[in-house]
């Protein structure tokens, strides 16, 4: 779009820009917490043996569920926060905390005990269809995405807000990447092997702490405790 006014694109530049903002952190926090990259492994054993059209339709469970989940979450966690008397910056320091947990097994290169617990793995591989869960909820959509959408939700002023659109698209957006991810699993691990999963995954833990420790204080200023810049 080509403008003549400076004011006027400097007025469109302020009104694109907390968009743009709001919509690159909804999107990294929800992806990095889904994390399918960290999943293959388990997806790999829970499949083991099934054909590529079982394996594809069990991971198409596992994103829709995802997606089921997360959006659920997000269309009512402003009646969760009233139902509770939950207030916006108790969520944001409850869920940096399990933030900050969850990116510190990340930085290991380990799935968090939130997202996986021991002996999951093995129980889903003994069920005939693992698609909603384990593998849907808790694996992709656990306690920390599930965390991460709701501090989101608390910063939308209205339901139907353009901040809400945001939200959905990047837990759409998540979901049919979490798709791709664990339906190509075997290509995904040939190209990046176990060793790039493990620094993908180390790369984005580290991001997810410093995301974890800005909910934090988030939280911390709005109740008092950390005075504001």
């Amino acid at each position: 779009m080509h403008w003549t006014n400076p004011a006027e694109m400097a007025l469109h530049e302020l009104r694109t820009a907390p968009l743009v903002r709001f919509s690159v952190l909804a999107l990294s926090s929800i992806f990095f917490l889904v994390d399918p990259f960290a999943a293959i492994p388990s997806f790999l054993a829970i499949t083991a043996g099934a054909d590529p059209a079982r394996r594809k339709r069990m991971a198409r469970k596992g994103a829709l569920t995802c997606f089921i989940v997360l959006t659920s979450f997000a269309l009512g966690g402003q009646l969760i926060f009233k139902m509770f008397g939950i207030t916006l910056p108790a969520f944001e320091v409850a869920g940096g905390l399990i933030l900050l947990l969850i990116g510190l097994d990340m930085l290991e290169a380990k799935r968090s005990a939130t997202q996986e617990a021991t002996g999951d793995t093995e129980e889903a591989a003994a069920k005939e269809d693992a698609g909603i869960v384990p593998l849907g909820i808790p694996m992709l959509a656990g306690p920390g995405a599930i965390s991460s959408v709701m501090v989101l939700v608390g910063q939308v002023p209205q339901l139907w807000h353009w901040e809400m659109g945001a939200i959905i698209g990047s837990i759409g957006v998540t979901s049919l990447t979490s798709y791709w991810v664990l339906a190509g699993a075997d290509q995904v691990r040939k190209v990046l092997g176990e060793t790039g999963i493990r620094i993908l995954v180390r790369i984005m833990g580290l991001l997810l702490v410093a995301l974890a420790m800005q909910f934090f204080v988030n939280g911390l200023t709005d109740l008092g405790l950390i005075s504001k810049q």
